[in-house]
């Protein structure tokens, strides 16, 4: 009789204890996945740059595989980094329309993720002119423009801007609160001074008022410039 008790009771447990996961899973309690930890820090925003959802990076190599996730709308895209930009991930136009909530410009909460690797190609080593690497300042170039010191600018890639009604102003994932930047478009020779009001993914990401004083018309990219600290 003991024997049958201790069965009993310890089938007794045991229902107590699945009935337990079973509510707890219920719940939400169990199986809960964590937000995965983002490769990139601040903001996202994008290019004018056509073609296939696609991405620049100042961080991953040609080639890169990064699934970009906004957390607003849940939406998310992959896409393959296509060369060098002044951000840890840069959309072009087709990629923030895969992920953006209508109207907005910028994806302020967000996660990115490294999916793939870039497959090094045979005999493959500094990128030759005309092909996207993550040296010079614009994408597709393998040197500064020419009239340039290399390392004149404080940044490197091409700038960008996100919709802010607020005077000209910039992020930034370099430079602190406070620090004054002078920016200038070098195909139009106009020049912005800005004042770094936060963080971003950019080396320097303008608003919009400071893209408007040097932007060339229709242009949502400026790939030719250099970046001045002012302090």
């Amino acid at each position: 009789m003991r024997l049958q008790r201790k069965h009993v009771l310890a089938a007794g447990v045991a229902v107590v204890a699945a009935a337990t996961v079973a509510v707890g899973t219920g719940l939400g309690f169990a199986d809960s996945a964590p937000t995965p930890q983002s490769v990139c820090s601040g903001s996202i925003t994008f290019s004018a740059e056509g073609g296939a959802p696609a991405a620049t990076s100042n961080q991953f190599p040609v080639g890169t595989r990064l699934r970009v996730t906004n957390l607003d709308n849940d939406k998310s895209a992959e896409v393959t980094v296509v060369g060098p930009s002044g951000s840890c991930v840069l959309l072009n136009a087709a990629a923030m329309e895969l992920v953006r909530e209508p109207g907005r410009n910028v994806i302020r909460r967000n996660v990115v993720e490294r999916v793939g690797d870039a497959v090094a190609q045979p005999g493959a080593g500094q990128p030759a002119a005309g092909q996207p690497g993550k040296v010079g300042d614009r994408p597709g170039s393998a040197s500064p423009p020419a009239g340039r010191p290399a390392g004149g600018s404080a940044c490197q890639g091409a700038i960008t801007f996100f919709e802010e009604a607020a005077g000209p102003a910039a992020t930034s994932s370099e430079f602190p609160v406070g620090t004054r930047l002078r920016v200038t478009n070098l195909d139009n020779d106009k020049a912005t001074t800005v004042t770094i009001t936060g963080p971003s993914g950019s080396c320097v990401l303008l608003n919009s008022a400071a893209m408007e004083q040097i932007r060339e018309p229709g242009k949502n990219l400026v790939r030719n410039n250099t970046v001045e600290v002012l302090r």
